[in-house]
């Protein structure tokens, strides 16, 4: 009896986790997680869709049952997929010191999960009022925002770049207010119906500090021509700014994803292990990665020995005369031929997909001077496996 309430206990936990990793991994990283928010992905897809459908009358009275089963299904489905985000949500690891109620209740109100929430609220709300609130339908797009890379980053952008973006809009605003004030003294006894006053003139300022021009406000004084050019000129200043701040902030927060990327493959390797952010920015730009698939030949015996390799993720098989040496995460290979400047004594075979990081020769020299430590213990480590007669000198 106590074993089969142990193990119901055991089980509650491990589901909250499984289901945590599945929703919250994203896809990649397991096949259940793959499925699951592919299939999301897809069904808020159809959701848009269907909901650009509705809007064309014949499809509305053809096929309107069929959206609004789409519709409802589709809510319930959201709905049962928020439900469990939020209560996976205490397997976070910034959540454990908190308890479960309180932990839900922040991860509730983070910017995703509210647009979870709009994903199928307005389908409850429609049906409890007796609306149709089809064109809600369109708010579930927003949840593909979940997967992707880039409209998360130009969300940290935008918010580590919003003193300079809101100067951006008051300038801009300030140019809007000014063109419309000019327009108006200039235009407005020639043509009272559309710059009789300034908030009618602001549409001009709008469209042409914007260089759009629809043609239907245009001075016709010699005056309000001129003036008009002018403005055109200050509008491609004002508006290239904000483009060029986000420019700006995307190219840091590339090269502060790549410095991570980079300083999380370093750390699998525990040669540089305990390094700090000075070293590990100098050592980055000595190394590359490059990736093998299963079976793939990544040196081979007789090649010049002009590089070596870190191991990152995966296993590689070293094919030597005394047989098979397979190689894990954190090992290298190939320091012994990089060294003596010789050539390959042995192939290397990725045994699984294997991530590397190359080191080339003209870097290692590099590394010596700046890091002189790590050049030592690969020197150390060559010298153990001569002395061993290792055979994994690649």
């Amino acid at each position: 009896m106590d074993g089969t309430l142990s193990d119901t206990k055991a089980w509650w936990p491990r589901s909250r986790h499984y289901v945590h990793h599945v929703l919250e991994a994203g896809i990649g990283y397991s096949t259940a997680g793959t499925i699951v928010n592919g299939f999301l992905i897809l069904l808020a897809l159809i959701n848009v869709l269907a909901c650009a459908a509705f809007s064309v009358p014949d499809i509305k009275v053809r096929y309107g049952m069929l959206i609004g089963f789409i519709d409802i299904a589709s809510a319930a489905i959201f709905a049962v997929e928020y439900a469990l985000r939020i209560w996976s949500s205490t397997e976070l690891p910034f959540f454990s010191t908190l308890p479960a109620w309180r932990a839900r209740i922040h991860f509730a109100i983070r910017p995703m999960q509210i647009v979870d929430l709009l994903a199928f609220i307005p389908t409850v709300i429609g049906l409890l009022l007796g609306l149709n609130l089809w064109a809600a339908m369109m708010l579930r797009f927003l949840k593909v925002a979940r997967y992707s890379s880039a409209l998360h980053s130009l969300g940290r952008v935008i918010a580590a770049e919003r003193g300079p973006l809101f100067g951006a809009l008051v300038i801009m605003t300030g140019l809007v207010m000014f063109s419309a004030t000019g327009m108006y003294f200039i235009e407005r006894e020639t043509q009272p119906a559309t710059f009789g006053s300034i908030p009618a003139a602001a549409w001009w300022a709008v469209i042409t500090l914007a260089t759009v021009g629809y043609g239907d406000a245009v001075p016709i004084t010699s005056i309000g021509k001129l003036f008009a050019s002018l403005v055109m000129i200050a509008g491609l200043a004002a508006f290239a700014l904000p483009f060029g701040i986000i420019a700006t902030g995307f190219g840091r927060e590339a090269t502060r994803r790549d410095f991570m990327v980079s300083w999380l493959l370093l750390a699998r390797v525990p040669l540089f292990s305990g390094l700090d952010a000075a070293a590990v920015g100098q050592i980055i730009t000595l190394l590359y990665s490059r990736t093998y698939d299963a079976g793939e030949v990544i040196v081979r015996r007789g090649m010049p020995g002009d590089n070596m390799f870190f191991v990152v993720s995966g296993e590689v098989a070293v094919e030597a005369d005394q047989g098979e040496i397979i190689l894990k995460e954190g090992d290298f290979f190939g320091e012994m031929a990089l060294l003596e400047q010789r050539q390959r004594s042995n192939t290397v075979r990725a045994a699984t997909r294997v991530r590397a990081l190359v080191l080339d020769r003209e870097d290692l020299e590099r590394l010596g001077r700046k890091q002189p430590a790590i050049l030592q213990r690969i020197h150390d480590t060559a010298a153990v496996r001569r002395q061993e007669n290792t055979p994994i000198e690649g």
